[in-house]
């Protein structure tokens, strides 16, 4: 049969297309949400060792709202939602949920603040700190990840507010500093002096501290308004070492 009517073929299929590309947006929408109340579940479990009762509303709204399939490569987008880490290449991962939630309502980024973040990988903790922030400053070391984060940040619309380069997070980004809240994400077996520094008074910092290899304890610093600092560990975890030149 030969159809007469091209413009009504168009048109049926631009309806089609926009159609699925619509269900397709809720079912990522319903699993963004799924994934918020795994992560609600799964901080309540630890509530009596983290001393979290609950996480930041305003935390899980960020969580709802960054598409994470985007910051997955492609081959893993199926997983994107999964309550556990999703390697993105160069033997690095993408944190699971969970630990991005708990990183950010301890980090307690509110607007007005500057953030500085170490282990950007793909870019989207980064992306959900500045839903709740007004800067996010981010630091990856191998150069390939720091330009695909930027990319992606950049096409996700995230780009006004998300700074990335390429470098050694452990000196941090002076230009930048004084920093409101501090996101490291590598193993340290120390709080690196330049990050602390760079950190405000009144300011808040979340990293893993103890034994490169092994497992590290989540720890929060922050510094008092006479510049005193305090820490308390959070819960056991295992990341990476960071990785960069000599230390100080």
């Amino acid at each position: 049969m030969r159809v007469r009517d091209s413009g009504l073929v168009l048109v049926l299929a631009l309806g089609f297309g926009l159609g699925l590309a619509a269900a397709q947006a809720a079912d990522l929408a319903d699993q963004r949400e799924q994934m918020v109340r795994l992560v609600e579940l799964e901080a309540a479990a630890l509530s009596s060792e983290t001393g979290i009762k609950e996480l930041d509303p305003r935390v899980l709204a960020a969580l709802r709202q960054v598409p994470r399939e985007a910051f997955v490569p492609e081959p893993l987008r199926a997983y994107a939602y999964e309550p556990h880490p999703l390697p993105v290449g160069y033997e690095q991962n993408l944190a699971a949920p969970l630990l991005v939630a708990l990183m950010t309502h301890l980090a307690a980024p509110r607007p007005g603040d500057v953030v500085f973040e170490t282990g950007t990988d793909t870019g989207y903790q980064a992306a959900v700190l500045s839903l709740l922030a007004t800067e996010v400053y981010s630091v990856e070391v191998i150069e390939p990840l720091a330009d695909r984060a930027a990319r992606i940040l950049n096409d996700q619309g995230y780009d006004d507010h998300v700074f990335v380069q390429a470098g050694d997070g452990y000196y941090g980004w002076p230009e930048k500093a004084p920093f409101d809240a501090m996101v490291i994400k590598e193993a340290l077996d120390h709080v690196p002096p330049p990050l602390l520094q760079q950190l405000k008074r009144g300011g808040r910092m979340v990293i893993p501290l103890g034994p490169e290899e092994g497992v590290q304890t989540l720890t929060l610093v922050t510094k008092d308004q006479d510049g005193k600092l305090h820490q308390k560990g959070i819960m056991p975890v295992r990341f990476s070492p960071l990785q960069g030149g000599e230390r100080l």
